[in-house]
């Protein structure tokens, strides 16, 4: 069976810009390269799953009806650019809850495993933090660091090991591309 592989995407300084507990849809404003890099990814085939942190919810900073319309806002943006995510994940509590579902812990990939049927490890975890870059690694995926939001200073550190060090989401579509590319070579390799 030839499962559908997913690129994960996190959302503030990924996406979109990071705005400090982001609370108005119409602060809502697309990275540089995001419609690029989400629209190769979208035409290799990969599904498009945002997962993000949203303990602004937890801090009461705004409610879970605020964040819909903010991610109203996402899905109508890329709409307009003929993009489509196939799902959005959020944890909305504090770190201090000890829940699953906080990256860098695996309950929002889990989750999203079970409801779109693939298998994590074939999957792309595409982040600016830390925990993107933790996350993907605690599922087994490829980890992509992108230097747009935080990512330029985490790459710097040297705090996490990603796969992949890149500028921002095109550049992740072209790294993916490389190594589907390079993969489909391996397998015909083998074949013959």
């Amino acid at each position: 069976m030839n499962r559908r592989r997913f690129a994960i995407l996190d959302r503030d300084g990924t996406i979109i810009f990071d705005r400090h507990y982001l609370s108005d849809p119409a602060q809502v404003e697309l990275l540089p390269g995001a419609v690029e890099g989400m629209r190769q990814l979208a035409q290799m085939g990969l599904g498009l799953i945002a997962v993000t942190n949203q303990s602004g919810v937890g801090r009461g900073y705004f409610d879970e009806v605020r964040l819909a319309e903010i991610h109203h806002r996402l899905e109508e943006l890329l709409a307009a650019e003929g993009i489509y995510l196939d799902d959005i994940y959020y944890c909305p509590h504090l770190p201090q809850d000890n829940c699953h579902c906080r990256k860098p812990l695996s309950g929002l990939i889990t989750k999203a495993a079970q409801d779109w049927q693939f298998h994590p490890p074939d999957s792309f975890v595409i982040g600016d933090k830390p925990c993107d870059i933790d996350l993907g690694k605690n599922v087994g995926a490829t980890t992509i660091l992108v230097k747009t939001g935080y990512g330029a200073e985490v790459a710097l550190s040297g705090e996490v090991t990603p796969n992949y060090i890149v500028e921002d989401l095109l550049s992740a579509a072209q790294a993916i591309q490389q190594q589907l590319t390079a993969d489909i070579g391996v397998k015909d390799a083998i074949r013959s």
